[in-house]
C-alpha cells in the first residue's frame, strides 16, 4: 500500500474516533446548592395590634381586639379577615323600586339598629335606608376599592385608626367640626381628625383599665410601685401565684406602662402625631421596660402568656392584677371571679392608655353627601340612639349627655380610666410600630436581652422602617 493510501486511512479512523466520543452519554451537570443566608431568629408570636379586644388592630389588635399582632387591637369580635374574592354583601332593607336611597355599610353589631331609623327617615325626606351588613374588618378594604368605582356607600362605619389609608387614598369627606363641637367628647372628635380636617362622627370610644380581684387587693394600687409592693406581699403570704400578669407581646397593652414612666410612640406638634419623632426608645419608654424586666426577675410576672392564658390565669385566682379592656367583661362575668375596674397605676407621671374611636364616615364620592350628614345630625345623634349603641356594643358612647348618664359602674371606671387617655396615631407610619415594639417587649418579658438595648434597637428598626416606606 502506497504511502497516500497509508495517510488517508490513518484520516479516516481519526474522524471516526472522534464521531464515537461525540455520540456518547452526555455529561449532565449537578445542580450547585444556593447558599442561604441564615436569617436571625424574631420572636415568634405576632404582635398585639391592637384578640378580641379593641374595635379592630393595634389599627391592624388595636383592632377589634389588639391581637399578637394590636395592630387593628382592636371591638365584639376580633375583625373578619377580608376574603381573596369578595362575597356579596347582604342588603338588610327592603327598599321598593325607584325609591331614592341612602346606602350604608355597616357591621352586625350595629346594622339592625340602624335599621330601625328606616321609617321615619323615609317619612321625613322620602329616602330609603339602604342598609348592607359587612364584618368590621372587611369595610375598610372593600372602601378603598369600591367606592373609586362608584360602587361604594354613602356612609360606613369604621374605626378612627383607618384614617391614614382612607385619607390618602381619597375616599372619605372632611365634616364640618363645628356642627359637633360641646356636643361629642373633645378626645373623640381629636382621635377622628386628621391633618386638621374632622373625618368621622364619632359614636363610641374605649380603652383599657386595671383589673384587680378585690378579695385578694381590698384597694387598687395608685403607683407601679405600689403594684410591685402589693404583689410581693400577695406572693410571700402564698395568697396568689402572681401579682400582675401581662400579655407576652403585646405592646398595646403594655402602653399604658410606658406611659406612665414618660414614654411614647410618636410625639406630637399642633397638627398630631408626628412620625419622625419616635420614642420608644425614649427615656420614659426604657424606664418602664426596665420596670417590667425588675417583675419578671423578681417572679412577680410570668412569661408566656397570650389573651386567653393571661385571663385564664386571672380567672383562676392565681394572679391579683392585670390590664384589659371593657370587651372582657362578659368572660369575666361568666368566670365568676370577682373583679373591679380602677384607673391605672402611674409611674412618674399619669397612665395614658391608647383611645379607640369608632364613628361614621361619608364616602367622598358619594352623591348623597349632604343627606348623609342630615342622617348623622339628626337621627343618629341624638340620646336615644347612642344610648342604643351603648347597650348594643358595650362601650362608652361619644355624646357627652349619655357619656356622662352611664350608670354601670364598671363601664363608667373604664370611662375614667379613658380621660388622660391618647387616640391611638392613625398615621400611616404607625404600621412599621407594632411588630418591632412587640418584639421588644417579647425580648424583655423572655429575659433574652436587656431593656435598653431592645427597646434601642426596636426603635433603629422603626426609623429604618418608616424611611424605606417614604422613600
Amino acid at each position: 500500500m502506497n504511502e497516500k493510501k497509508w495517510y488517508l486511512l490513518l484520516v479516516m479512523l481519526l474522524v471516526s474516533s472522534l464521531i464515537l466520543v461525540a455520540c456518547g452519554g452526555e455529561a449532565t451537570e449537578e445542580p450547585v446548592a444556593q447558599p442561604t443566608e441564615e436569617i436571625a431568629e424574631e420572636p415568634t408570636e405576632e404582635v398585639m395590634e391592637p384578640t378580641e379586644e379593641p374595635m379592630e388592630e393595634p389599627t391592624e389588635e388595636p383592632a377589634e381586639e389588639p391581637t399578637e399582632e394590636p395592630a387593628e387591637e382592636p371591638t365584639e369580635e376580633p375583625a373578619e379577615e377580608p376574603t381573596a374574592e369578595p362575597t356579596e354583601i347582604p342588603i338588610l332593607t327592603e327598599c321598593e323600586e325607584g325609591d331614592e336611597r341612602l346606602v350604608i355599610w355597616a357591621d352586625d353589631t350595629r346594622s339592625e339598629l340602624l335599621l330601625d331609623l328606616n321609617d321615619a327617615f323615609f317619612e321625613e325626606y322620602g329616602v330609603c335606608l339602604e342598609i348592607a351588613q359587612l364584618g368590621f374588618g372587611d369595610i375598610r378594604d372593600r372602601m378603598t376599592i369600591a367606592a373609586p368605582a362608584g360602587e361604594g356607600p354613602d356612609l360606613f362605619i369604621g374605626a378612627h385608626d383607618w384614617l391614614g389609608e382612607l385619607v390618602i387614598n381619597g375616599v372619605v369627606q372632611p365634616m364640618d367640626r363645628s356642627v359637633f363641637e360641646g356636643q361629642f367628647l373633645e378626645v373623640a372628635l381629636d382621635a377622628c381628625t386628621y391633618n386638621g380636617e374632622l373625618y368621622c362622627m364619632p359614636y363610641a370610644i374605649e380603652n383599657v383599665a386595671l383589673i384587680y380581684n378585690p378579695e385578694l387587693v381590698p384597694e387598687p394600687p395608685q403607683t407601679w410601685d405600689e403594684v410591685r409592693e402589693i404583689s410581693a406581699e400577695l406572693e410571700e403570704a402564698g395568697e396568689v401565684e402572681y401579682g400582675y400578669i401581662i400579655q407576652q407581646n403585646d405592646p398595646y397593652h403594655f402602653f399604658p406602662i410606658m406611659t406612665a414612666f414618660g414614654g411614647y410612640v410618636f410625639g406630637r406638634d399642633e397638627t398630631g402625631y408626628n412620625a419622625e419623632d419616635v420614642g420608644i426608645d425614649s427615656e420614659g419608654s426604657i424606664a418602664a421596660a426596665q420596670w417590667l424586666d425588675q417583675m419578671v426577675q423578681d417572679g412577680h410576672t410570668p412569661q408566656g402568656l397570650d389573651f386567653d392564658t393571661m385571663h385564664a390565669t386571672f380567672e383562676a385566682g392565681d394572679a391579683a392584677m392585670m390590664i384589659t379592656g371593657p370587651w372582657a367583661l362578659p368572660r369575666l362575668d361568666e368566670s365568676g371571679i370577682p373583679y373591679e375596674v380602677a384607673t391605672i397605676p402611674a409611674g412618674t407621671e399619669e397612665a395614658k392608655p391608647f383611645l379607640g374611636v369608632q364613628g361614621f364616615f361619608i364616602n367622598a364620592f358619594s352623591e348623597q353627601q349632604l343627606l348623609a350628614e342630615v342622617f348623622l345630625t339628626e337621627f343618629v345623634a341624638t340620646e336615644e340612639v347612642m344610648q342604643q349603641l351603648f347597650e348594643a356594643g358595650g362601650r362608652p358612647v361619644a355624646l357627652l349627655s349619655v357619656f356622662e348618664a352611664i350608670d354601670d359602674p364598671r363601664i363608667a371606671a373604664f370611662a375614667a380610666a379613658g380621660e388622660t387617655g391618647l387616640p391611638m396615631p392613625a398615621i400611616p407610619a404607625m404600621s412599621a410600630v407594632w411588630t418591632a415594639w412587640g418584639n421588644a417587649e417579647q425580648l424583655v418579658v423572655t429575659q433574652e436581652e436587656e431593656p435598653e438595648p431592645a427597646f434601642t434597637n426596636a426603635a433603629e428598626q422603626i426609623r429604618t422602617a418608616i424611611e424605606e416606606s417614604e422613600g
